[in-house]
Formats: structure tokens, sequence, C-alpha cells
């Protein structure tokens, strides 16, 4: 295990995320009035519960919305960076708004066996979401989570969370966690971002990626990143993943956000750096966090695939609530479930 440099942390790619520039974007985008609103609508779909609680054999992703998702493994019950409320902000009053409703609400999960946090900024950390799941029937899940935001869950889950381990990860850290039929390894991985709660206590806390590798399915979550050498890096050390979810939203204007969030033509190029036999697009479609119109992420996506000469379906977008399952080896093709 490499042991990070901070607190505060550091990137790995050398480059220093931060706020300079921060001012200009804010007196740019109220002038424009951006970002405008979608020019066409977003719809979800029912989820399908059944499938969801009674599925112990097929790996499946579930989009919540966001960033938010289900994934399960081996029957594993894995939660990532979940949020249901109705805006990312500190407070309930202002701040990024729902643009639509989660794909799945909290009292229809699943028993969550572990939840993944890739980092504390406010659209993936979620005080009301995180209490919702920790007082889940039969016990808090385990929180596996960046160094730095053990103290956190100390402050803000201090009933909920009674029992329930909160586990803090390095980069390079691995979490081992008993499936149905054999062990899944949780590795938290390095990627290009940064991480605050206020204004005192920048990149005080990790942040990064989930690699998520069972011996039938490998997974990787982005999380939030900049465009660098690192999804190279993790292709280069994993081999390859059956699939990724990957974050195509919150990249404009590109000379404040490309070094924090990719765009759809850079999360094509991370996907087929991490050598990820398809991806999910997250990271969109959900909160008005950055200059472009929710709904432009998927046309950007798709251009971006077909400029590259790449079928549309190697990296696809979801409604929220609609559930991708996976092809194991002898089992029958990958079916996308309404």
């Amino acid at each position: 295990m490499t042991e990070p440099s901070g607190p505060p942390y550091s990137n790995r790619s050398g480059v220093n995320v931060d706020g300079a520039g921060a001012g200009t974007w804010m007196v740019q985008r109220t002038r424009n009035r951006l970002p405008r609103a979608p020019e066409q609508s977003i719809v979800g779909v029912a989820p399908d519960l059944a499938f969801i609680h009674e599925n112990r054999d097929e790996p499946a992703l579930t989009w919540i919305g966001h960033s938010s998702l289900l994934l399960q493994i081996d029957g594993i019950n894995l939660l990532v960076d979940p949020v249901f409320s109705a805006r990312a902000s500190p407070v309930w009053f202002a701040g990024p708004k729902r643009h639509q409703a989660p794909g799945l609400r909290a009292d229809q999960l699943p028993r969550i066996d572990a939840v993944l946090l890739s980092h504390n900024h406010y659209d993936h950390l979620d005080r009301r979401s995180m209490r919702d799941v920790a007082v889940q029937t039969g016990g808090a899940p385990a929180f596996i989570v960046p160094r730095g935001t053990e103290s956190w869950f100390a402050t803000n889950l201090p009933r909920a969370a009674r029992g329930a381990r909160v586990i803090g990860c390095a980069w390079d850290d691995v979490v081992r966690w008993p499936g149905r039929t054999r062990d899944v390894e949780l590795h938290f991985l390095s990627v290009q971002h940064w991480s605050n709660r206020t204004m005192l206590d920048r990149n005080q806390s990790l942040w990064g990626s989930w690699a998520i590798v069972h011996p039938d399915f490998r997974f990787w979550y982005s999380g939030d990143l900049g465009y660098s050498n690192e999804p190279r890096a993790i292709g280069a050390r994993f081999g390859h993943f059956d699939a990724a979810a990957i974050a195509i939203g919150a990249y404009e204007p590109r000379w404040f956000m490309r070094t924090q969030h990719v765009n759809p033509d850079e999360a094509v190029q991370v996907m087929l750096e991490v050598n990820a036999s398809e991806a999910i697009g997250v990271h969109w479609g959900t909160f008005a966090l950055t200059d472009e119109p929710l709904d432009q992420p998927p046309r950007d996506l798709a251009a971006a695939l077909t400029a590259r000469g790449l079928p549309l379906d190697r990296f696809r977008v979801l409604r929220h609530g609609e559930t991708r399952r996976y092809r194991l080896p002898d089992t029958p093709a990958a079916a996308d479930i309404p």
C-alpha cells in the first residue's frame, strides 16, 4: 500500500485542483443565466423492486440518480454515494435542487451490506441520506469511506451508526467482504479531484474511485475525476473490468472544470484506459451543478462514441430507477430491465 501525502492531501497526478477562478465563473454564470433548462424531458422508470430485493445471483447496477448507485454482486448489496435529499447542500432551503426524484427511495432499498463513499462533497455525502440508510431494519451497514471522513460519521451518526463499522481507507487499501460464494475485494484508488465540506477543511480528507473485484465480475466506479494518467494506471494494474460507472456530467465551463471533472469525450477515453468492456454514465441528470443543461451529457457522450467509431451501447446512460443486469460465464446475455 502506498500512503498518500497529507493531510492536507494532494493529487498523485501533481495537479492542484484549487478554487482559483470560482468567483469569475459565478459572475459569468449569473450574467449568462446558466444553466439553461433541459431541451428534453428527463424521465425515470419504476424500479424493478421484485428483482432488486430477490437478487442473490446476478451482478446488477441500479442507477438511483446522479452518482448514487446500488451495486449487487454475489448476494452483496453495495450502496455507492447515496443522496436521496431534495438538495445537494449543507442547508435544506438553498443550493442545487434535485431535478429528478431518486430512482430508488431509501425505504425501497434492499438490506444494504456496505456503503461506499468516494469523497465528501455534498452531492456525494448527505447527512440525512446516510442517516436513513443507517437506521435500516436489522442494523446499520458498514460505511467504507476515504480517510479523514471517519470523524464526520462519528459526529453526524452518533446513534444511528452505533455498532456499525466505519472503515477509513487510504489510497490502495483493500477491504474484503464475504459474498454468497466468494469474497469481493473493495479497492480504494486515487483519481484527480479534491475534497471539502467547509471553507476551512479543503483536502483534509481523501477522495477516490472504487474497484470492486469478484472472481466472476469486476467493476470500477470513477467517483468525480479530472482527466489524468491515473485511469491508465488503474487499467494496467487490474487488467480489465467487466463494467464501469463513469462520471459524464458537470464539465462546463472547461476552463474551470477541466482539472476536476471529465467531459463525455474524456469519459470515453477513461473507459478505454481502465479497460472496461462497457460503461454506465453517472453524475448527470439530477442536480444542475455547472453550466451545461442537465440533458447535454448524453448527447455529448453519443457524439464522442460516434467520433471514435464505438457502438453507442458500449457506454450507455440509464434512466433513474433503471437496472442493468450483467452476464456471468455460461449465462444468458445481459439484459436491461426498465
